[in-house]
């Protein structure tokens, strides 16, 4: 009798207890958004973070690319954003993408850096529930005048 109650225990109250653990326990996700002042496609040390941009996290369902979940942030004065999402998106793909700049001089998106990919499961192997996006970001309508030198301490020495 004492068996079956353990038998029982393990196999029907364990997992409803860490299930609920889970679906109190939400996702932090965390990103910044910067500027690309020299209009080269990454981050430089002309770089500046934008305050006040909008990122939206959006999930699509991984069969039909319907959109299943969005929620929307706005970055601190550093150009960092954070966004809890509160329930395992599962087999979703999920994106942190750009929304609005905040700066009319910085707002055309940067594409291909645009958005970034964020895994919103806890069905993969990732203990924490913190989530790091890429650094996303804003082309600047007219590069800065010193971009060129700038940009020679990127480029490899010719052999």
């Amino acid at each position: 009798m004492a068996r079956n109650l353990l038998v029982l225990f393990a196999v029907c109250v364990l997992p409803a207890i860490v299930s609920a653990h889970f679906v109190r326990d939400p996702f932090h996700v965390t990103g910044c958004v910067y500027c690309d002042t020299c209009r080269c496609g990454y981050e430089t040390d002309a770089t500046t973070y934008m305050a006040g941009a909008t990122v939206r996290i959006e999930c699509r369902n991984k069969d039909t690319a319907q959109l299943t979940y969005t929620k929307e942030a706005v970055t601190d004065s550093t150009g960092h954003y954070s966004v809890l999402v509160e329930t395992d998106r599962g087999d979703d793909f999920c994106d942190a993408v750009l929304v609005k700049s905040a700066d009319s001089e910085c707002s055309t998106p940067n594409e291909g850096r645009d958005r970034a990919r964020v895994i919103l499961t806890r069905n993969n192997g990732m203990i924490s529930n913190k989530r790091f996006a890429n650094a996303m970001g804003f082309l600047k309508n007219t590069p800065l005048a010193n971009c060129p030198m700038i940009l020679q301490k990127y480029q490899e020495p010719d052999e």
